[in-house]
C-alpha cells in the first residue's frame, strides 16, 4: 500500500518568481530587524545576491526556485532557533560550496573566517549525511567535531533538516522513508539535546507522517474531532487557577497546548491503550514573569496554588528547577486530578526558562554571558570531544553509542558526598563507577545503592546515592559490555580487553614469525595482509591472537607457495563465500523462482526474497526491501522496530517494494485479544475466525484471571485487508475490549 499525497502544481512565471523571492527576502529582514547592527544589512544583501546568483538555474523537486530553500532555512534560524546575523549569512550560503561554483575562498574574501568555518562545517555534513553510496554513520564523527567546534553548525543543519521535512511531499516514497528514518534516528534526538523542544516535536511528527501515514492520519483526525470538547475542558480547568493567580498578584500567562501526535502515539504503544484512554492529550502551561533571583520561589508558590485547587499525583512531580536537565531545560511539572476525573499535566516555568526551552542553546548563550562557571552544555561538549578521540571505533557502533550516551534522557544520581552526577537512562552502577574515574570502574566489584549492596549490573534510578566497592584483583571482562550504556565505560572496557588481547597476540606473533622463517618467507606487511584475508579476519592483531589461542592451525600454510619472500595463497578449489557488494546481491537475487508477492523497483521480475522475522510483514503492510550481506533481500514493515536504524544507517541498500496481488499464499500473523471472561466468549471467537471467515488457526492460548481473559491467536491470512476485517469484527463483539496485532516468533 503506497501512500499518495496530492502535491499542488507549481506554476509561477518568471516575473512572479522574482516577486516571490523578494517577498521571502524581505520577510527574512523583518524577523532580523531587532538584531541588525550598522553594516549588517549590506552583508546580508551580499550573501543573498551571492546565493541567488549561484542557485539561479537550480530547482527543487517541487519545481520552485532553489533559492527559496536557503531563505526558508535562514528564517527558521532566526525565528525558531533565535540565531543572529552571522548564522543567517551562513544559512543563506549553506548549499553554495557543495552545489555551485562558489568556493570557500570566495566566502572567506567576502565574509571572513567565522562564516567560512561554519559554511565549511555545513558542507562536510551534507556530503556525509546525504550520500547514498556511503554509510551515513561513517562520517558522523566529522559532524560532531564541527558541533564541538561551533555548535551553530548543527543548529543551522537542524533548520535545514526541518525545512526539508516540511517540504518532503514532492520526494519519491523510498526517499521519504530514508530521510524520515534518519530524522527520527539522529536529528530529532539531537534537537532535543540542544534544547529545541518545538523543533524536536515537529521533526518527530513530520517523520511519523511518512513512516506511519495511517496512524498519523488517525490520531490527527481524532485530535481534530475532539478539539471543541478539549478547548472547553481547558477553559474550565484554567478559570479557577487564573482567578487565584491574579488575586495573588502574579504577572503570568496560562494556556493549554495539545501534545504532539508522535508523543500521543508513543503513549498508546507504551501503555497499550487506545486514543480515548490517553489522559494527557494536552498540557497546561503557566509562564511567570519574575526576576532571576525569585524564579524558584515564585514557581513553587504557583505550584502551591495549583495543588490547593486540584489534587496532585505525588508520583508525577518532576522537579527540574533544583536539577535542570543537561540541555538546560528548567521547569516544574506536576499532574493533577482535574474536573470530571481527568488527569491533567501542568508545566510551570518563568519567561526565561520558556525561552531556553524553545530556543535551546541559542537562548542559553544569551543568558550565560558574563557567567564564569562551566555550563552543562560545555560539559556535554567536553564528553563528546573525549568520545571522538577514540580513533579505532567502528562508526555504526559509535553512532549507536552516541545515541544512548549523549542523546538519551537522563537521570541524576548522587555520590556518597552528595555531588550530583548525570547519567543516561538505563545506566548501571558500573557506568557510575567509570563516570567517577577509569581506575574505579576497572576495579569495581559491586556497589551500595542507598546503603544496600547491589551487583555492578544494577540499573540506577534518579535520586539514588551510590558508593562503589573496588578490589585490586578485579579487572574488566567482555560480559561487562552487556550492562553499560555510557560511551566512556564502553570504550574503557574495550581498551582494557584490547590490551589483554595484545599481550596474548604477542605470543601468536612470535609463533607465526618462526613458521614463516622456516618457509623462507618474510614477516612483511604484504604477507600479513594475505594471511589476514585468507582467514577472513579484520586485522593482523586478530590473526596473531587466533594463532596464540590455537584457533588457527598453521599447518594450512603448506598450501601457500613462496615467490621470493612473498606468500602466494592457494587457488580456491571450493567456492569461497566472498563479501558481496550491494550490486552483486541485487543482481543475484533474480536467479531463483519462488512464489512472488513483490514487485522489485519499477519492474515485476521474479526475485528471491524472505520476510524479516523482526516484524513479519503481510501483504498490504507498508514495506521496504533491504539488501543484506549473505541473506539476499529481506522485506521489512516501514514501522518495524529496526526500520529507523536500517534506513538511517544503510539508506543505499534500501529497495523500493510493493505487494502484487496474490491470494494463493497465506502468511502467519498474531493477534492479542483482551476482554471480559464471559461464558461462551472463546466459542464466539473461534467460531468467527474458523467458521465465518474460514481462517486457519495455527495456535491459540487463553489465560483467564479475575474476570479478565487474555488470548493469543496465531492465524494464517492472505493480506492486511483480511486481517483488518477480522480485527474490526472481533472488536465489535460484546465482551471484547481490545485487539492488537503482534509479531509472531
Amino acid at each position: 500500500m503506497e501512500t499518495t499525497i496530492d502535491i499542488p502544481k507549481y506554476n509561477l512565471n518568471e516575473e512572479e518568481e522574482k516577486k516571490e523571492i523578494l517577498r521571502h527576502y524581505r520577510g527574512l529582514l523583518r524577523v532580523l530587524k531587532q538584531k541588525l547592527k550598522p553594516g549588517d544589512k549590506q552583508l546580508l544583501r551580499t550573501a543573498f545576491e551571492m546565493a541567488a546568483k549561484a542557485h539561479e538555474t537550480m530547482r527543487r523537486k517541487s519545481g520552485e526556485p532553489y533559492i527559496l530553500h536557503p531563505l526558508a532555512v535562514a528564517k527558521i534560524c532566526v525565528e525558531e532557533i533565535g540565531l543572529g546575523v552571522r548564522s543567517t549569512i551562513c544559512a543563506l550560503l549553506h548549499d553554495t560550496v557543495e552545489d555551485t561554483d562558489i568556493s570557500l575562498d570566495d566566502i572567506q574574501r567576502e565574509f571572513g573566517t567565522e562564516v567560512t568555518k561554519i559554511v565549511d562545517g555545513l558542507t562536510k555534513i551534507s556530503t556525509v549525511m546525504d550520500t547514498n553510496s556511503t554509510q551515513q554513520a561513517e562520517n558522523f564523527k566529522k559532524i560532531l567535531l564541527t558541533l564541538t567546534d561551533d555548535p551553530r553548525v548543527i543548529l543551522i543543519k537542524l533548520a535545514d533538516r526541518l525545512h526539508n521535512m516540511r517540504t518532503l511531499e514532492s520526494m519519491k516514497r523510498e526517499k521519504q522513508l530514508k530521510i524520515s528514518s534518519e530524522t527520527i534516528f539522529v536529528y530529532a534526538p539531537l534537537a532535543h539535546r540542544m534544547g529545541l523542544y518545538n523543533i524536536k516535536t515537529e521533526l518527530e511528527d513530520l517523520a511519523m507522517k511518512y513512516i506511519e501515514p495511517d496512524t498519523y492520519k488517525y490520531i490527527a483526525q481524532k485530535l481534530s474531532d475532539t478539539k471543541r470538547e478539549r478547548t472547553k475542558y481547558i477553559n474550565d480547568f484554567i478559570r479557577p487557577l487564573k482567578d487565584k493567580l491574579e488575586k495573588a498578584g502574579f504577572d503570568f500567562e496560562i494556556y493549554g497546548r495539545p501534545k504532539s501526535i508522535h508523543s500521543i502515539w508513543n503513549k498508546m504503544k507504551k501503555k497499550g491503550v487506545s486514543f480515548e484512554e490517553v489522559y494527557d492529550l494536552f498540557a497546561i502551561r503557566i509562564l511567570v514573569n519574575t526576576s532571576l533571583e525569585k524564579e524558584k520561589e515564585e514557581c513553587w508558590k504557583v505550584y502551591s496554588i495549583i495543588t490547593d485547587e486540584y489534587n496532585p499525583s505525588p508520583e508525577r512531580l518532576r522537579d527540574w528547577l533544583s536539577n535542570p536537565k543537561s540541555n538546560g531545560y528548567e521547569a516544574l511539572h506536576t499532574t493533577v486530578m482535574g474536573p470530571h476525573g481527568k488527569w491533567v499535566e501542568v508545566q510551570i516555568r518563568t519567561k526565561r526558562m520558556n525561552e531556553i526551552a524553545e530556543k535551546g542553546l541559542a537562548a542559553h548563550w544569551k543568558y550565560k554571558e558574563g557567567k564564569e562557571d562551566e555550563s552543562r552544555f560545555d560539559k556535554w561538549f567536553h564528553q563528546i570531544r573525549e568520545a571522538l578521540n577514540r580513533p579505532d571505533e567502528n562508526s555504526i557502533d559509535f553512532l549507536q553509542d552516541f545515541k544512548t550516551s549523549f542523546l538519551a534522557e537522563e537521570i541524576y544520581v548522587y555520590t556518597p558526598k552528595g555531588e550530583v552526577k548525570m547519567l543516561p537512562i538505563g545506566a548501571s552502577a558500573l557506568d557510575f563507577a567509570f563516570g567517577v574515574h577509569t581506575a574505579v570502574g576497572s576495579r569495581c566489584i559491586g556497589a551500595k545503592v542507598n546503603h544496600k549492596l547491589v551487583p555492578i549490573s544494577h540499573k540506577l534510578r534518579s535520586g539514588d546515592q551510590i558508593e562503589i566497592i573496588t578490589s585490586a584483583k578485579q579487572k574488566p571482562n567482555i560480559e561487562w559490555l552487556n550492562f553499560v550504556v555510557t560511551s566512556k565505560a564502553k570504550s574503557k572496557i574495550k581498551d582494557t580487553l584490547k590490551e589483554e588481547k595484545r599481550a596474548i597476540a604477542d605470543e601468536g606473533k612470535y609463533i607465526l614469525q618462526r613458521k614463516l622463517e622456516g618457509m623462507g618467507a618474510a614477516t612483511s606487511q604484504h604477507n600479513l595482509e594475505e594471511l589476514t584475508a585468507f582467514y577472513k579476519l579484520n586485522s593482523t592483531l586478530d590473526l596473531w591472537y587466533e594463532i596464540a589461542i590455537k584457533k588457527i592451525d598453521l599447518k594450512e600454510l603448506k598450501e601457500f607457495t613462496v615467490h621470493g619472500d612473498k606468500l602466494v595463497p592457494p587457488k580456491p578449489i571450493k567456492p569461497v563465500v566472498e563479501e558481496k557488494t550491494d550490486k552483486d546481491l541485487t543482481s543475484k537475487i533474480y536467479d531463483k523462482k519462488e512464489a512472488e508477492l513483490i514487485i522489485f523497483g519499477e519492474s515485476s521480475d521474479k526475485i528471491q526474497y524472505s520476510l524479516a522475522n523482526c516484524c513479519k510483514p503481510i501483504p498490504g503492510d507498508d514495506v521496504f526491501g533491504f539488501v543484506t550481506t549473505g541473506e539476499g533481500l529481506k522485506i521489512h514493515r516501514t514501522n518495524c522496530p529496526n526500520a529507523a536504524r536500517l534506513l538511517a544507517n544503510y539508506g543505499h541498500r534500501v529497495v523500493k517494494t510493493k505487494w502484487a496481488k496474490n491470494k494463493e499464499i497465506s502468511f502467519l500473523t498474531g493477534l492479542k485479544i483482551i476482554g471480559l471472561d464471559d461464558v461462551g466468549v472463546i466459542h464466539k471467537i473461534t467460531n468467527l475466525i474458523s467458521g465465518e471467515l474460514k481462517f486457519n488457526i495455527s495456535a491459540m492460548t487463553i489465560e483467564a484471571k479475575e474476570g479478565i481473559f487474555e488470548g493469543n491467536v496465531k492465524i494464517f491470512v492472505h493480506d492486511k485487508e483480511e486481517l483488518d476485517e477480522l480485527v474490526n469484527r472481533l472488536v465489535s463483539m460484546s465482551g471484547i475490549e481490545r485487539v492488537d496485532r503482534y509479531d509472531t516468533e
